[in-house]
């Protein structure tokens, strides 16, 4: 691992032993199926001590180029890496002893770090430590609703909120403060409309539930995620008639009937 050791302050706050801040770049999102391609952790000490290692791995599997766009981490980087059942003993006894934090780590870091240990054999415990999630102390304090939004930009309270009329005129006070404060916000529908879509570049579908992994469409949520649609329409047919017959999106469930014709979407057209 890459080590730098330095000093770091957290004025007025109080603890007993180290705390362990971690982030983890993925093959995805998917707890259950993504792999780790770089981990870093930095061990704070009481003292202010701090010691920082950064290791990329070899995540066993491709990794989506839609991954390789956020964290910039390719297959030939990391094609000579170790695994990481190679570190995880030595990583398991550095977590030793000490408690966590991070951002958004209750959500995906944690628990995903937790099914790398186990599928290494070992058991990560964490009930015996204190946690911190940093995004999640940022949220408590920084409401994200309307009347927080309101108060922002415009500086004024809303009166009666939650009376629609009253919510839908704060709104558009609020929008007209967004496009003032950010200039750089799109100055047209058609390129705000983008700017505020949800949508994913790699979704086949309006909801993800199929996305395209390269070329290749992909089940996109559930225990199948990261399964190749053609594969699943072969040998687990069952699932798609499940999409079918369930509460899924018109769009989706058309992706699914195609599939058990025979029938998969294609990136090129």
């Amino acid at each position: 691992m890459k080590e730098n050791s330095m000093e770091f302050n957290l004025p007025g706050f109080k603890f007993e032993r180290p705390i362990i801040f971690f982030d983890l770049e993925t093959t995805g999102t998917s707890v259950g199926v993504d792999r780790i391609v770089e981990i870093s952790v930095a061990k704070l000490m009481p003292d202010g001590n701090l010691e920082v290692k950064t290791k990329r791995l070899n995540p066993e599997r491709p990794i989506p180029p839609e991954a390789t766009a956020i964290h910039g981490i390719k297959d030939s980087d990391v094609a000579n890496e170790p695994k990481f059942k190679s570190i995880s003993s030595s990583l398991l006894k550095f977590f030793e002893g000490c408690d966590l934090a991070g951002y958004n780590i209750n959500n995906f870091d944690l628990p995903l770090l937790v099914e790398e240990f186990r599928r290494a054999g070992l058991s990560f415990k964490v009930d015996d430590r204190r946690i911190i999630d940093v995004q999640t102390i940022f949220h408590k304090r920084e409401p994200r609703n309307l009347a927080a939004a309101y108060k922002f930009f415009c500086g004024k309270e809303i009166e009666n909120a939650h009376s629609a009329e009253k919510d839908i005129l704060a709104t558009m006070e609020v929008f007209a403060g967004q496009l003032k404060k950010y200039g750089d916000l799109p100055d047209n529908i058609d390129e705000l409309h983008a700017y505020c879509s949800n949508r994913k570049p790699e979704w086949i579908d309006n909801s993800g539930r199929f996305r395209w992994q390269g070329n290749v469409p992909i089940v996109g949520f559930g225990k199948n995620n990261g399964i190749p649609l053609r594969e699943i329409a072969t040998n687990n047919p069952n699932f798609l008639k499940w999409m079918i017959n369930g509460a899924f999106p018109e769009d989706a469930k058309d992706i699914a009937k195609n599939a058990l014709a025979g029938k998969f979407p294609d990136k090129t057209k």
